[in-house]
């Protein structure tokens, strides 16, 4: 019997995770809180069960050299989470301090991986605003911003780092190409946080079968790669770095280092792959869902911090009078509980669209509650990022905008 691969049975399963998975049906916090089928935890009982420290397991290494192939790359390693991956690959590719590290300020390497370059590579960041409050772009950010030569006072650049999606927005390939070039020109590295380049290929219309040409496109100007299989995809764990063989081998050096091997890695392995698999393909559906949600709050006045371009929308309710304390609490409180807990809300293949429509209808019930009152809308029009900074200072429940 062919087993269905989303389906979480009592009978499999566990009543406890049929409930859980009513819950995340309705959860917008992130898409790292996706639970696992019956069917891509049951893979794991047939991989390999070899000790993956001593190179041992097959199902890691066949996981591995997938993705590797995917990218366009020599060699991979499967590690525990996106952090871990990135602080790998930069930390294999900095061999001597002083250096820095050139990135977007809202990145998630610099933001949110507890001060890792510092700690790991004695690497200074070097932090930049993009100009168009979008995306970094050579001439008007990088360019005059690289620290080069030998001058005692600084620390050298020797990566420039990039994320694509930041934000669930897409960085356009014709401008990471041209950094890429220019980078090269200057003997820099290139690093892609990559966690959710899955779904920029999603939206680039990539099936199963394209995925290879895509993927590869994507990552051929960076020199090192780091793709996320639990965000998006739905693994319960694990992230994949990709590079250079030579930069592998060091990685998995530093992984031991780190205190990052596995040893019977292959359940997860098998897990990870299995989603890969199966779940490519439907995040073109959560990106649906969070362009329709962004749609309609948009169209009751919600200021949209970052439009939708992939599974994430970031909002900010303040211009219906609305503190954004009081709509968590409200959708917390709904006969059929939303959750969320600030700016961002993030779409994934597990959601139920009627929890989108739910979302919608609260926001236009408290709205007409606050036109009963005697409020007159007034909409802003701030640019994304810069208002996520303000608001930042402003809201507490605004802190998570960027969060994971």
């Amino acid at each position: 019997m062919i087993m269905d691969p989303y389906a979480i049975t009592a009978n499999v399963g566990g009543q406890a995770n049929v409930e859980k998975l009513k819950a995340v049906q309705r959860d917008f916090r992130t898409d790292t809180i996706t639970i696992p089928s019956d069917a891509m935890l049951q893979v794991g009982m047939q991989a390999t069960r070899g000790d993956d420290v001593y190179n041992e397991c097959a199902t890691t290494a066949a996981l591995e050299a997938r993705v590797a192939k995917l990218c366009g790359k020599e060699a991979g390693l499967f590690v525990v989470s996106g952090t871990m991956s990135n602080q790998l690959g930069l930390r294999a590719w900095l061999t001597q301090p002083p250096h820095s590290v050139l990135l977007d300020f809202r990145s998630h390497v610099f933001q949110y991986e507890a001060g890792g370059l510092a700690f790991h590579s004695q690497a200074s960041p070097l932090p930049l605003k993009p100009w168009n409050g979008h995306h970094l772009t050579w001439d008007d950010d990088i360019a005059d911003d690289l620290i080069l030569g030998d001058n005692i006072h600084c620390a050298s650049t020797k990566i420039i780092c990039l994320e694509n999606t930041l934000n669930g927005t897409i960085f356009p390939q014709d401008e990471i190409v041209k950094i890429s070039k220019k980078a090269k020109e200057e003997g820099l590295i290139m690093h892609c946080d990559g966690a959710r380049l899955w779904n920029v290929a999603a939206e680039k219309g990539a099936t199963m079968e394209t995925l290879p040409e895509v993927m590869k496109e994507l990552c051929d100007p960076f020199d090192s790669v780091s793709v996320c299989l639990s965000k998006g995809l739905g693994a319960p764990i694990g992230s994949v770095l990709v590079g250079p063989a030579a930069l592998i081998k060091k990685a998995i050096h530093f992984r031991k280092l780190f205190g990052g091997g596995i040893r019977q890695s292959g359940a997860i392995a098998a897990a990870a792959d299995f989603a890969l698999t199966h779940n490519f393909e439907r995040l073109r559906d959560s990106h649906k869902l969070a362009k329709r949600l962004s749609a309609g709050l948009k169209e009751l006045g919600v200021q949209i911090l970052y439009e939708a371009e992939t599974c994430m929308v970031f909002v900010n309710f303040l211009p219906l009078n609305l503190p954004m304390n009081a709509v968590i609490a409200r959708a917390a409180a709904l006969p059929n509980p939303i959750a969320f807990n600030g700016a961002r809300l993030v779409c994934h293949y597990q959601l139920d669209p009627q929890a989108v429509e739910d979302f919608i209808e609260l926001v236009r019930v408290m709205k007409d509650e606050e036109v009963s009152k005697g409020w007159v809308p007034e909409i802003p029009r701030v640019n994304g990022a810069t208002e996520i900074t303000r608001l930042r200072g402003r809201d507490k429940n605004y802190n998570t905008a960027i969060k994971h």
